[in-house]
């Protein structure tokens, strides 16, 4: 009886530490009730309302191109973040659907910055040629910067995932995941667009 109670209890302890591991501040926000968004799919979909939007991310870093970005840069308008690199699966397969959503926003409102948290800048140029990709990418692998400035809105380890920030630089949105539905990115980043248009208007 022992020995057929052993694995079960193995199993049960192994569930209940990743149930505990898995826990992250936007889904602790969502559990808690109210206002915020969810959608279930091969990646989760947290909205956070205005009201429950933190500080402005603050930011640095240099790109595959030996570019320097920083936060200032893109405030103002909204900004997609991905967080991926080359080897990531589920990365390869969004890197198309990304690449397409960015070329829609281009000069409307919103701009792509990528996040790559493994590779250095051969593998991440050679990465945006096979998939086209034409928006740059911070390298983080040395630093670790990028991901401490936003390790309030992205778990541990959580690659790929997408952040869409609001004009004043605070996370609207997050996919936690791979973006498989683009429709809901969209959504994401124009009712966030929309948002600017709403408050100039009642201002």
């Amino acid at each position: 009886m022992n020995r057929r109670l052993t694995p079960l209890i193995a199993l049960a302890a192994a569930a209940l530490l990743l149930a505990g591991c898995s826990s992250d501040p936007l889904a602790d926000q969502y559990r808690e009730g109210s206002s915020k968004g969810f959608i279930a799919g091969d990646g989760s979909v947290t909205e956070i309302a205005l009201a429950d939007r933190g500080e402005p991310i603050e930011f640095s870093g240099v790109t595959e191109t030996g570019e320097t970005v920083t936060s200032t840069d893109t405030l103002g308008e909204v900004l997609v973040v991905n967080f991926w690199y080359a080897s990531c699966a589920p990365c390869r397969a969004e890197a198309s659907d990304l690449q397409s959503i960015n070329a829609q926003f281009e000069d409307g409102g919103a701009s792509f910055l990528g996040v790559n948290v493994r590779d250095q800048a051969p593998n991440a140029i050679a990465f945006n040629e096979t998939y086209s990709v034409t928006y740059p990418s911070v390298l983080d692998v040395d630093t670790g910067a990028m991901q401490l400035a936003f390790s309030g809105s992205i778990p541990p380890n959580a690659v790929p995932t997408t952040l869409v920030l609001d004009a004043e630089g605070r996370v609207a949105a997050r996919i936690l995941g791979q973006v498989t539905s683009p429709s809901i990115l969209e959504t994401l980043i124009r009712d966030t667009i929309a948002e600017s248009s709403t408050e100039t208007s009642t201002e």
